[in-house]
């Protein structure tokens, strides 16, 4: 096959490869609105009918009920909001500070820089679940959304430090810095009003990717009874509390699991789309 006809081939399969992820990418956003809107349901959580435990789908409960008669629909949207909402700060928190001192290491020297990085592999070592345990500890005991904060902040700014130490480093070389440089400019000016916004594609495309990671930190960390406790609706505690119960009503573990894997999945995808849409043929940004 000729040169030509290879590339013509290549063309088409990459024509019809983004014809293909386009609508996939354009329902991935329609039903992170749809679950945006589902947790603003103004419905009640905690209402229970002992008459009516482990109910079936019905029009006043259309996904039935769980051991106590709570609505699990009521349960879900409400958890939506706990979970999606709490994975959001966290991981606003973890960019913040992983982003800062990624770029403060980046433009320290090599000497911080290779100091830096030894201190994240250490500390991505360090189990979540053994720094949550920690914090509870250090605490009194007393597991709760702050404890939760807390450890997942420890653990997760690592990997937005890393990286945007690495492209710190990559940027440093650059023309227009050197052009900073000799007007002038001083290191914190330039390493945070002109190397850091061309950050931003790689930053947000990674944001996404680790939002599925830090919502299955903390369904899992809130399984093990190291967050919020019930009768709070999170998913995590759901998946807890409806374990027992897995043979006579799977349902109870089945929904909160599906919310929590789905939702990954969907953030994961647009992370993916985003890195795609952004990087060039050598895979940089």
């Amino acid at each position: 096959m000729s040169a030509e006809a290879m590339a013509g081939r290549g063309y088409l399969t990459t024509g019809w490869s983004e014809r293909l992820r386009r609508p996939l990418q354009i329902g991935a956003v329609v039903l992170l609105g749809v679950l945006v809107l589902f947790a603003l349901l103004p419905l009640d959580p905690t209402g229970n009918d002992l008459g009516s435990r482990f109910a079936g789908p019905s029009l006043e409960h259309p996904l039935g009920t769980d051991q106590l008669g709570r609505d699990l629909l009521a349960r879900l949207a409400v958890g939506a909001r706990i979970s999606v909402g709490f994975t959001l700060v966290a991981l606003a928190l973890c960019a913040l500070i992983g982003t800062v001192l990624g770029v403060l290491a980046g433009w320290a020297g090599r000497f911080v820089g290779q100091l830096f990085q030894r201190t994240i592999d250490v500390l991505v070592a360090v189990p979540a679940v053994l720094i949550g345990l920690v914090v509870v500890a250090a605490s009194g005991g007393a597991p709760g959304l702050w404890s939760l904060l807390i450890a997942i902040v420890v653990a997760g700014w690592t990997p937005f430090a890393r990286l945007t130490y690495q492209l710190v480093v990559r940027e440093r070389n650059r023309e227009y810095v050197e052009g900073a440089l000799a007007i002038g400019a001083g290191p914190g000016r330039i390493a945070f009003r002109h190397v850091l916004p061309n950050l931003t594609r790689p930053l947000l495309s990674h944001l996404c990717l680790r939002f599925a990671n830090i919502l299955l930190t903390v369904a899992g960390l809130s399984f093990l009874g190291l967050g919020p406790q019930p009768p709070t609706p999170e998913w995590g505690v759901m998946l807890a509390e409806g374990r027992q119960f897995l043979f006579n009503a799977p349902q109870l573990v089945l929904l909160p699991a599906a919310a929590v894997v789905g939702t990954a999945l969907l953030v994961t995808g647009l992370g993916r789309a985003l890195e795609r849409r952004w990087t060039g043929p050598s895979g940089q940004y």
